[in-house]
């Protein structure tokens, strides 16, 4: 038998939810532009700022300390109380720890959530585009990813409720609901929140709810509009959250879930059977990021608005893009006139502008035109990789 055909033969005897998982259109990009010199890398959701003093030193201290064993599977319970005490102060009314679930990342946040609900046989409706790990995460636990695309009107992003009733059957089980959103930045007001909502207690559905990006907003509010606002304690919804975005945290791996107390030994077997826990010095970490981090969260936050005022203006003077500048979340995202095949255009980009940004069909219905640029990044680097797609753009 040649490489070739043992290559087939071995992957042909996987299971097919991970031989067709797919592969990461942001990734491919990445890889083509990541060793040119000089390149402005705008394809991942991070910004450029490194992880605050005052969070790494108390992670040094836990090392200091000795924590380095095996810990709560839920999470060590400081952390979980922090999490309460954030939320609290976030919302407006007291939270239980006891609804919090330390997670090895939003991306385990995303991937319990998906195992708890769906399998088999089961279907999971998406507004799109969407972040491509989230479909994903649907395929590989055997269930079906159901786009519903937004649409754009009146300037902005639009879920339409009734598309979105269309869309589920006898097998849905969940409706994931990202807002803000990565790519588009579609931010859901409370009473669109109130009608998604309604739709999943008729049809018994539950949400997993993806509020990730509530702290960039740029309305002058706190937060975005939540679930927290319209929900009752007995609704089912899931969220998943991270510390990545706010608190500059993509490398430590560090997330959380808030769901019913009624999950929690689900949720603690789901995580003993993946990770067995996070580390506790990261966990450390977690705790100061929440108790200490507001100033950090406020500097963040300026940045993004500078950034996306920066890039929004500056994409505009072309008058050969199509775009709105986000009311959420860290994201331009945009189509060039003329231009649709997203991909072929991200990988033109790279060598044209060296500017690297993400193709929007990754991200699935609805983004094949699109590209998409994280702005969470210093003024001077935006100014240029504007500059540096104008003169690309327009030759």
């Amino acid at each position: 038998m040649n490489m070739h055909a043992q290559a087939d033969s071995l992957l042909a005897s996987l299971r097919p939810e991970a031989r067709n998982a797919p592969e990461s259109g942001i990734v491919e990009v990445m890889n083509h532009g990541r060793l040119k010199q000089g390149l402005i890398p705008l394809w991942v959701g991070e910004g450029d700022l490194p992880t605050p003093c005052f969070i790494v030193e108390a992670a040094k201290r836990s090392l200091d300390a000795g924590e380095t064993f095996y810990t709560w599977q839920r999470g060590i319970p400081e952390l979980r109380e922090a999490l309460a005490r954030y939320h609290a102060a976030l919302y407006g009314r007291p939270f239980s720890s006891e609804r919090f679930f330390v997670t090895g990342s939003g991306m385990q946040s995303v991937q319990i959530a998906v195992r708890m609900i769906a399998g088999a046989g089961d279907e999971v409706v998406v507004p799109s585009p969407a972040w491509p790990n989230v479909p994903a995460a649907v395929g590989v636990a055997g269930a079906v990813p159901v786009s519903v695309p937004l649409e754009f009107r009146d300037g902005r992003f639009v879920l339409d409720m009734g598309r979105l009733e269309a869309a589920i059957t006898p097998r849905t089980r969940a409706l994931m609901i990202n807002s803000p959103a990565n790519p588009t930045g579609w931010t859901a007001r409370r009473e669109e929140l109130a009608e998604i909502l309604a739709l999943a207690r008729r049809h018994g559905l539950w949400i997993v709810a993806d509020e990730i990006y509530a702290r960039f907003v740029y309305d002058g509010s706190a937060r975005a509009p939540s679930f927290h606002d319209v929900m009752e304690d007995e609704d089912r919804i899931v969220f998943v959250q991270t510390f990545s975005k706010n608190w500059a945290m993509t490398g430590w791996r560090l997330g959380w879930i808030e769901a019913p107390p009624a999950l929690g030994q689900v949720i603690e077997n789901l995580v003993q059977y993946s990770t067995s826990g996070s580390p506790v010095f990261v966990q450390r970490a977690g705790i100061a990021a929440l108790d200490e981090g507001e100033p950090f969260i406020a500097e963040q936050i300026a940045r993004a608005a500078e950034g996306r005022r920066i890039v929004s203006e500056g994409l505009k003077a072309t008058n050969r893009v199509s775009l709105h500048a986000p009311d959420g979340a860290f994201y331009q995202f945009f189509a060039v006139d003329g231009r649709t095949d997203s991909r072929a255009l991200a990988l033109e980009l790279v060598e044209t502008a060296n500017v690297g940004l993400a193709p929007g069909a990754a991200f699935g219905a609805g983004g094949e035109q699109g590209l998409r640029l994280c702005f969470a990044r210093n003024s001077s680097d935006l100014v240029e990789a504007v500059a540096r797609l104008q003169r690309a753009l327009s030759a």
